[in-house]
């Protein structure tokens, strides 16, 4: 097998971990077309508390990525994911046994506290090498936009027929089959070799918050969030005033999506096989502030409309995608849960705070407005992201031994005492490692019994 090629476990990895994802948004996203309409049959149902309720999971995912993130560092991903999702599953129970607004926000706040995406991708980050994470990150970007589409089309379709008690219910089901695949199929990565400047939980933080190329990936998570909450704020009703009836909407929403994710694919290898991560990255923010500028033009048409929304999502894919595999890239090791949380935690807070100033703006100034503002916050992303320094260059290699060799312990002894060598991932029941290295490192140096497999 080539070095550069994925390895069994990689693949059986990224698929099931995108799994996890795609059921679990799943979950999530088929409420959003239905809440609002459904919400009115609650006891103390008014618009406002409709709203929180819809709300309340980002700002409980915002609170709380940080915590999750650092405690996946120190008692183990696999943990901290079962957990979150069991909180995500209680949720769903008491919103779906809910007679009352307030019940249902309470259900709600539950499901945000099983907040796992930031240790989701740290376990991607830990169980794939660097050459393949973007691809890895594409591929939960993907189940992502899938599990979108497949929810707009069938969140209300089902709401229908089960009511919005059992669309609640299917998503604590949807839980707990994720905790099945969890368990039975992501492969399970042995304690990340820890940077000893982290092992203070305090120190951790402070160094994720402090260091200036991690604080603009952060900030840049905000930003396409938040752009993004803002705008499907007035995006379903432009379509309605174009003539596209609501049950429709997904006949654009899926081409739209799908296009725009293969042609992201291009500009990515560019990225990561030709050194042009810094200027894809940059070329990325600047399409979406285009695009959010043009589309403040909708006036012009349904197809003008619909191109702005392809360069959108061109965009904004690209980023999603590379995004946390800068910052998985650009952090110490051993922090990868933490420096994860942290960004999570801007990410969720970006939506929420998106959100609320879509709605005002729309409110007061109509949906031009908005588009305006998401055009002026991207540019501003991207003033702040010309600074940014590409990561260091480095490879990964595949180590295996034969069985009963080596432990984890000694391997990170005395792999990582090695020059050159900056992250060890170390899978002991395959007996199999995934080293991280810069371009100095002289694999001549590595005991004799370890293999690199090519």
């Amino acid at each position: 097998m080539s070095a550069s090629a994925m390895t069994a476990t990689e693949r059986r990895a990224i698929a099931s971990l995108a799994l996890v994802y795609a059921f679990r948004m799943l979950g999530l996203f088929s409420l959003l077309p239905v809440l609002a309409i459904y919400g009115d049959d609650y006891q103390y149902s008014t618009p406002m508390l409709i709203g929180v309720a819809l709300g309340i999971y980002g700002l409980g995912q915002a609170c709380l990525q940080l915590p999750m993130g650092m405690l996946s560092d120190w008692l183990g991903r696999k943990p901290v994911i079962v957990c979150g999702l069991l909180l995500f599953a209680a949720g769903g129970l008491i919103a779906a046994g809910s007679d009352n607004i307030f019940s249902v926000i309470a259900g709600r706040l539950l499901q945000g506290a099983g907040a796992i995406a930031s240790t989701l991708t740290a376990l991607m980050a830990d169980l794939t090498r660097e050459q393949h994470r973007s691809k890895a990150m594409a591929a939960i970007g993907g189940s992502i936009g899938v599990s979108f589409a497949v929810a707009m089309i069938g969140g209300p379709a089902l709401a229908a027929v089960v009511g919005l008690s059992g669309l609640f219910l299917s998503t604590s089901i949807l839980a707990l089959i994720g905790i099945g695949i969890v368990i039975f199929l992501v492969p399970t990565p042995g304690r990340p070799h820890r940077d000893d400047r982290t092992q203070a939980m305090g120190t951790m933080l402070v160094r994720c918050i402090r260091d200036p190329q991690l604080m603009r990936l952060n900030v840049g998570i905000f930003c396409l969030h938040a752009v993004l909450m803002a705008i499907f704020v007035v995006v379903p009703g432009i379509l309605l005033t174009q003539g596209m009836a609501v049950g429709h909407h997904w006949k654009v929403y899926l081409p739209v999506m799908g296009l725009a994710f293969v042609l992201m694919l291009p500009l990515m290898i560019a990225a990561e096989t030709r050194g042009k991560a810094r200027p894809v990255f940059l070329l990325a923010i600047g399409v979406l502030a285009a695009s959010l500028a043009a589309a403040a033009l909708y006036g012009a048409g349904f197809w003008w409309f619909a191109l702005t929304l392809l360069c959108f999502f061109l965009a904004f894919n690209l980023l999603e995608a590379s995004l946390p595999s800068l910052v998985s890239k650009t952090v110490y090791p051993g922090g990868k849960g933490t420096a994860m949380g942290v960004y999570s935690s801007f990410q969720f807070l970006g939506a929420f705070c998106g959100g609320a100033l879509g709605g005002w703006l729309a409110g007061y100034w109509g949906a031009s407005a908005v588009f305006v503002a998401a055009a002026v916050l991207a540019s501003a992303w991207l003033i702040l992201a010309w600074g940014m320094v590409a990561p260091q260059a480095s490879q990964s290699l595949v180590l295996t031994w034969q069985f009963g060799k080596w432990d984890g312990v000694r391997l990170r002894d005395e792999v990582m005492a090695l020059a050159g060598a900056i992250e060890l991932t170390v899978i002991e029941k395959e007996q199999m490692a995934y080293l991280r290295v810069s371009d100095r490192f002289d694999t001549g140096q590595l005991p004799e019994d370890l293999e690199i497999r090519r």
